[in-house]
């Protein structure tokens, strides 16, 4: 497990696709009911969790509303905001793969994704890519492809899972994005991440604050 903090600039913020600047709109989900929450049937069980629902004792890496479950490979980059070096996403590189996640505060009842796909599609057509929606095990997701006369032909894959009053989203670009034969393992990244909501009153669509884990970076004491 490696972990690196990286600059939300440049090549980096284009290679995910403005995901840290489109906050989700503060209503809607799933797919036919527009405020319905959109999660796999399996997602209690198999992820992405909700703290409540898993094990006190299983080991993650503590990043405040998100937690990552290590394993061999897998290495993790923080994105930080270049203006206010706030801490905006994690990165995730595993298997030739890069998933960049967020988490969001949602409605009880509600969910936010379905709206979001919906703003992410219309802000990349704007933008001239290529975008169409398609199923995966997260339900129906956004796949960006740049236009054919591009220098360089790139995939994005975009998908949301709703759960309780949260909202965790996931930007997959590389060996994932392209070849669904590859996908499994950065797929199975993103379904053990763990969401922390907390208790406190927040509005829908706001981000969920992120945070540097205990004792990474810090100089060994005597």
């Amino acid at each position: 497990m490696i972990f690196k903090r990286k600059k939300e600039t440049g090549e980096a913020a284009a290679e995910t696709a403005t995901a840290a600047e489109t906050a989700p709109a503060a209503t809607t989900a799933a797919s036919d009911a527009p405020n319905a929450k959109a999660a796999p049937q399996d997602r209690a069980a198999k992820g992405p969790f909700d703290v409540t629902e898993v094990p006190a004792i299983r080991p993650y890496i503590d990043m405040g509303s998100i937690k990552v479950a290590p394993r061999e490979g897998l290495k993790v980059r923080l994105d930080v905001d270049e203006a206010s070096k706030r801490i905006i996403a994690i990165s995730l590189d595993y298997e030739g793969s890069t998933l960049q996640v967020q988490a969001f505060s949602a409605p009880k009842s509600t969910g936010l994704w379905h709206e979001a796909r919906e703003q992410i599609m219309a802000s990349l057509k704007e933008q001239g890519a290529q975008v169409t929606e398609q199923e995966s095990v997260f339900g129906t997701e956004v796949l960006m492809q740049s236009p054919p006369n591009a220098e360089q032909v790139a995939a994005v894959r975009f998908f949301g899972v709703d759960g309780p009053r949260w909202m965790l989203r996931g930007v997959l670009v590389g060996a994932g994005a392209v070849d669904p034969a590859r996908a499994s393992g950065i797929e199975s990244v993103f379904r053990e991440l763990v969401v922390v909501r907390g208790d406190a009153p927040l509005p829908p669509s706001e981000l969920l604050p992120l945070q540097m884990p205990a004792n990474v970076g810090q100089a060994p004491t005597a």
